[in-house]
């Protein structure tokens, strides 16, 4: 296969086929797991808050993400507006939630990717796709016609449709989600969403079937593979221990970031169990249980 990925497909015009798929899933949407049916190409926007065309809040190199994206070039992140998950706790709450974001066509977002790319960044990472991934693959033939070359980072909540997922296999060399929760009630008091360790658990069994684990070039630069994260929160909600066992059953091998920056935002005020950071003492629990789950390949700081 070409590399990235999505090369040998639009060589065979398969990229075309797969962004007139995608574009279908539209209309009474059910491009994510919630199958809200809005009439998205009839201009409805549904819980997303997103319509037929792309919504960018920002793009630019990003020098924060896991070591293997950012390398010495920075990760080339996109940051899409709104999101299919509705996160009392969101850091990103203007960005996700509320309005911050403007409209941009499918010739725009290519030329994003095209200047992340000449900026010298490792790759395009497209942060909260899930929603927008009709309006991802009607820009893409058209950043690859303009040479786009270096791999997509697809950089999701977990709450994924398995029929999105199979349009997406060839596309994305790199998927990195974040395993929120281990509990569905948990998920739904504080995401609103339903059923998502099973939708979560499902995702991840399809973007390792595409992609295998995490594999790095000599320089330590991911090339393709699933790499997860996983946000520890207080009281342990996320259900850590569950989580990296299933990760575990995956591939030992599986690439996980334990993350430590969970801190109250948005709405984590009126939920008096979100009103703290975890503890170190917590954060070191997290460590210890993807060890003993055999889990080796272990990013954050502990």
């Amino acid at each position: 296969m070409s590399w990235p990925a999505y090369l040998e497909l639009h060589q065979r015009g398969e990229l075309e086929r797969r962004a007139k798929a995608a574009e279908a899933l539209l209309e009474a949407c059910r491009v994510c797991p919630r199958e809200c049916l809005a009439q998205r190409l009839q201009g409805e926007t549904g819980i997303c808050g997103v319509g037929e065309q792309a919504m960018v809040a920002s793009y630019g190199p990003h020098f924060g993400e896991e070591r293997p994206l950012v390398g010495v070039g920075g990760s080339g992140t996109i940051f899409l507006a709104h999101c299919n998950l509705c996160c009392v706790f969101c850091q990103n709450f203007e960005i996700s939630q509320q309005d911050g974001g403007r409209i941009v066509s499918a010739r725009e977002l290519a030329g994003m990717m095209l200047e992340l790319q000449r900026m010298g960044c490792h790759n395009i990472n497209f942060v909260t796709p899930t929603h927008q991934v009709p309006q991802i693959l009607r820009a893409l033939p058209i950043a690859v016609d303009g040479g786009l070359r270096i791999p997509l980072v697809y950089n999701c909540g977990g709450y994924e449709s398995l029929e999105t997922l199979r349009l997406l296999d060839g596309v994305f060399d790199i998927y990195m989600p974040d395993f929120k929760y281990a509990d569905a009630q948990v998920a739904e008091r504080y995401s609103r969403v339903e059923s998502y360790p099973d939708v979560a658990k499902a995702a991840f069994l399809e973007m390792h079937r595409q992609v295998g684990d995490l594999s790095l070039d000599g320089r330590g630069i991911a090339r393709r593979g699933l790499l997860v994260r996983h946000l520890v929160l207080p009281n342990d909600l996320a259900g850590t221990g569950e989580v990296v066992r299933f990760l575990a059953g995956l591939s030992k091998e599986t690439y996980v970031n334990i993350m430590d920056q969970y801190r109250p935002c948005y709405r984590a005020h009126e939920y008096p169990v979100l009103t703290r950071r975890p503890t170190r003492a917590e954060f070191e629990e997290a460590f210890r249980m993807a060890r003993d789950a055999g889990l080796h390949r272990l990013d954050g700081y502990c």
